[in-house]
């Protein structure tokens, strides 16, 4: 069943647990985000961001797909468009029938942020979807934690202020705040150095669901204190696409006969629902 970004926000508020956030790019990453959400019994959020993903599957494409398989789920699922950069991109998302809309306008000066950002809660209101939208700096290049030198320290200017998020998500209304907190896309270099207790404060003068970014690679025990914190829906995706490239990798070098694509796929679809099912075990708090 599809539900909206703001519904399922909810249920994780209720539960005081993190909704998992799982970037999709081929009908078996959807068969594995969705089969680890019924097997589990967990509200899940499917994804696709169309910035880094598009050179794989186009979302007018893979849309269609993501939304007819989520219809079907068992569980409540919403289907998200991350990282949207324009109104085009996002006007896509909608008329596909994406629930949700992360506006990233987070490279603009603020008050080009906060005008895109109404404008697009406004139109997804019209089509009944929720609205992310992000303040401060993900980048891999502002944090110590994406390469360098372990001397290197993660620059103040990139965390998100919490004065400054507050007023962010007053002037735009938005349903959910992905903010930084030390936290990057891509793979860890470094152990990252995240500032737990400023989610808590963030959380506390905005009022709105915390989005954490760049999930791969950050221990059970640092997620279970952010979602403490405030934090409800958590990204993931690169290292589930990391473990599945080493097992056909593995695989590949002990087969002797013929190897077939379809092969290599459902290998990959099975690794990456392990991978999820642990993810959605830790975000959700459950036991085993």
């Amino acid at each position: 069943m599809i539900i909206s970004l703001k519904a399922i926000l909810e249920i994780a508020e209720a539960r005081n647990i993190a909704i998992a956030a799982f970037n999709v790019t081929s009908m078996e990453g959807i068969q594995a985000v969705l089969g680890a959400a019924e097997e589990l019994d967990q509200p899940v959020i499917v994804q696709f961001a169309n910035a880094a993903h598009k050179t794989y599957i186009p979302m007018g494409v893979i849309g269609p797909v993501m939304m007819a398989m989520a219809d079907r789920a068992k569980v409540p699922v919403c289907v998200h468009l991350d990282h949207g950069s324009s109104f085009q991109e996002v006007q896509e998302a909608l008329e596909l029938g994406f629930t949700g809309i992360m506006y990233d306008g987070s490279e603009l000066p603020y008050a080009e942020n906060v005008a895109n950002t109404k404008a697009v809660v406004e139109l997804a209101a019209q089509y009944g979807a929720s609205v992310e939208a992000e303040i401060g700096s993900m980048g891999r290049e502002e944090f110590s934690s994406a390469g360098g030198s372990d001397e290197e320290e993660a620059v103040e200017g990139c965390y998100t202020d919490p004065d400054l998020a507050a007023k962010f998500a007053k002037e735009t209304g938005i349903d959910a705040l992905a903010c930084s907190f030390g936290t990057v896309h891509g793979i860890y270099l470094h152990t990252p150095k995240l500032d737990i207790e400023r989610i808590g404060k963030i959380r506390e003068k905005t009022g709105v669901p915390v989005v954490m970014h760049g999930g791969s690679g950050i221990s059970d025990e640092d997620f279970r204190k952010c979602i403490e914190q405030g934090v409800r829906k958590i990204n993931f995706y690169t290292y589930s696409a990391k473990f599945a490239g080493e097992l056909i990798r593995d695989r590949l070098a002990k087969e002797t006969g013929n190897v077939y694509f379809h092969d290599i796929a459902v290998w990959g679809r099975e690794s990456m629902k392990k991978t999820y099912m642990d993810t959605l075990k830790v975000f959700s708090n459950l036991n085993g």
